[in-house]
């Protein structure tokens, strides 16, 4: 491994040193940067140090084989070898993608965009499941969910909402789930007892930085506007609703959850500017080559990626032609086993 162990100590005490500053406590952007970079240093620091600690206990348990003669001992020695040897090839092949990200976006923050698609109030219900489904996955691998933007029906589904989710390596864990996710389920609506198909779609950005996308104030155009709730009905006397529209893309977000009208803008501009980054990236893939239609699919919002039927507990990933029958524990956030899937299939399809 080309990677230089006391280098990264010395990184990582500097970065120490340097978010203690007054300086720095109180910029958060600044903050917010070394710590990400800090944290990103120290677990590769600490998986590397694992990787060569599992190696030298590896190396010795071979020795003592050559110098054992008992055979009972012998097998349970291969046995404690051969787990390691899984145990490093799993560490092995998760620092090169840390140290080598196959997309340079696999560390940002997301924006996730989740609106109703066909099906009336049914598919409003679902959107509103899946938000719960993404919601209990953020809490189970210490991810930050914040909502930045909510429209809701009076039945308790979503039309749209939108959140930012921040973490380490988010986008690497949620870039496969754009597209329309499908729903088939007996609606509590429904009293036939009949089967409805309905979906939602859903959207995952890169979050963009100021760095990685500056909007100048005479390309936007800001309406601000009385905040409504479901229904339609005024929920606001005050113009605190904020329309963000980028003229030169005609890029249009709105926000109006906050009471504040500079509330509502700060989160609408970081919306706003991840998605034209993500509209350039998109334009930029698409020329370059058609690596997006590759096995896992293209990630686009009107691709239907997957199909979770209730009657029969079973989700289908139709890129990867995955079917799992436990679509309870995955409604309960249990995404990981999927995700691990599509890593694979992704690295697949690379070296092929």
């Amino acid at each position: 491994m080309k990677f230089d162990l006391e280098k990264t100590k010395q990184r990582i005490s500097e970065l120490e040193n340097e978010m203690q500053k007054s300086s720095v406590v109180s910029d958060q952007e600044k903050m917010s940067k070394l710590g990400r970079e800090y944290n990103e240093a120290k677990e590769l620091f600490d998986l590397a140090n694992m990787i060569n600690k599992t190696q030298k206990d590896i190396a010795s348990l071979n020795q003592s084989i050559a110098q054992e003669e008992d055979e009972e001992m012998i097998a349970l020695t291969q046995e404690e070898i051969t787990a390691l040897q899984s145990k490093l090839q799993a560490d092995q092949e998760k620092f090169e993608d840390l140290i080598n990200p196959s997309d340079p976006n696999d560390k940002k923050n997301i924006i996730l965009e989740i609106r109703a698609g066909t099906g009336g109030d049914e598919s409003a219900l679902f959107a509103a499941d899946l938000f719960r489904m993404y919601s209990r996955f953020c809490e189970e691998q210490g991810f930050k969910l914040k909502i930045l933007s909510a429209n809701k029906t009076e039945i308790g589904g979503f039309k749209e909402i939108i959140s930012e989710i921040s973490g380490q390596n988010i986008y690497k864990h949620f870039k496969f789930e754009s597209g329309v996710h499908r729903v088939q389920r007996v609606p509590e609506t429904e009293k036939a007892g009949r089967v409805h198909t309905s979906a939602a779609t859903v959207a995952v950005m890169p979050e963009a930085e100021e760095i990685d996308l500056k909007i100048e104030a005479k390309d936007i155009r800001i309406d601000t506007f009385c905040s409504s709730g479901a229904g339609g009905q005024s929920v606001n006397t005050t113009y605190s609703a904020v329309r963000i529209t980028h003229l030169p893309t005609n890029t249009v977000v709105s926000c109006q959850d906050e009471k504040s009208q500079g509330q509502n803008r700060e989160k609408a501009m970081i919306i706003l500017r991840s998605r034209i980054l993500a509209n350039l990236e998109e334009e930029k893939k698409s020329k370059e080559s058609a690596q997006r239609k590759s096995q896992i699919g293209s990630g686009d919002r009107s691709e239907k990626i997957r199909t979770y039927n209730y009657p029969q507990d079973r989700l289908t990933d139709h890129r990867i032609k995955l079917t799992v029958h436990n679509l309870y524990g995955i409604m309960e956030g249990d995404l990981m086993p999927i995700i691990k899937e599509l890593w694979q299939a992704e690295r697949s399809s690379k070296n092929a």
